[in-house]
């Protein structure tokens, strides 16, 4: 994970300086469903799509499996893992209160980028020249907990550490094969350069952008859905898929 973490900081700070390129090609205007359409109807947009992916996805899984993969049951709020059900709501949660402390979707990545680029600029590579930064130069020099995004990452590290701390479940990894490390820098160097070209990751762009009736989060949902198509059968070629577990 710290492999992962550095390379994704890495990639997201590349992408910064190439951004005046990406911005420069032609886009799609930009498209609200909730000033397009109204409440209702966006909320209707945003559900009925939803729920035809999650019987699709039922329907698929029954179809080459046989069955479905075991839900995980919530054993203990303090000391166990939590199932789908509140976990979810709690991340919903978090997203309403996203939206009412500070007027904007959920965030994760562009922290990541904040932090690569407090190093770039305290090793003296001038990255308050980039245009990426010049509307936001003081972030560079403030104390990185002045950053709403950045508190949140660190927030999300910690509270993933109480909680398997409580449950019990840290996993010391000793070594780390050629094969592990060689995916974890390339994969998380195109998922960090490829952040900031969306504007956010699963969270920032996809959640944040389908919560908030933006259309973009719509077509990061297809290309990421393409993109994992891809991904796992790299996985499979490479031996690394995981073992599934259904029910008996």
């Amino acid at each position: 994970m710290v492999i992962t973490l550095a390379f994704f900081i890495l990639g997201s700070v590349i992408a910064t300086a190439h951004l005046p390129f990406w911005n420069s090609l032609p886009r799609l205007p930009a498209f609200s469903l909730v000033r397009g359409y109204g409440v209702v109807p966006a909320l209707l947009i945003t559900i009925l799509p939803l729920a035809a992916f999650a019987i699709i996805s039922v329907f698929i899984a029954k179809k080459q499996w046989g069955e479905l993969e075991v839900p995980r049951k919530t054993t203990s709020f303090f000391q166990g893992q939590w199932g789908h059900v509140p976990g979810t709501l709690i991340l919903a949660l978090v997203c309403v209160l996203t939206f009412i402390l500070l007027q904007r979707p959920w965030g994760v990545t562009s922290g990541f980028a904040l932090w690569g680029e407090k190093f770039f600029y305290a090793i003296g590579i001038p990255v308050e020249t980039w245009p990426y930064w010049q509307w936001q130069a003081g972030a560079i020099k403030r104390s990185v907990f002045a950053d709403s995004t950045s508190v949140m990452n660190f927030g999300i590290v910690l509270g993933a550490m109480i909680a398997a701390g409580l449950a019990g479940k840290f996993n010391r990894v000793q070594k780390i094969n050629l094969t592990e490390a060689g995916t974890a820098i390339v994969g998380r160097l195109l998922l960090g350069y490829g952040a900031r070209l969306a504007y956010g990751c699963n969270i920032g762009a996809y959640l944040g952008g389908i919560t908030s009736g933006s259309m973009h989060g719509w077509l990061w949902l297809v290309f990421a859905f393409a993109g994992s198509i891809v991904g796992t059968r790299v996985r499979h070629q490479l031996g690394m898929d995981p073992a599934p577990v259904f029910v008996k």
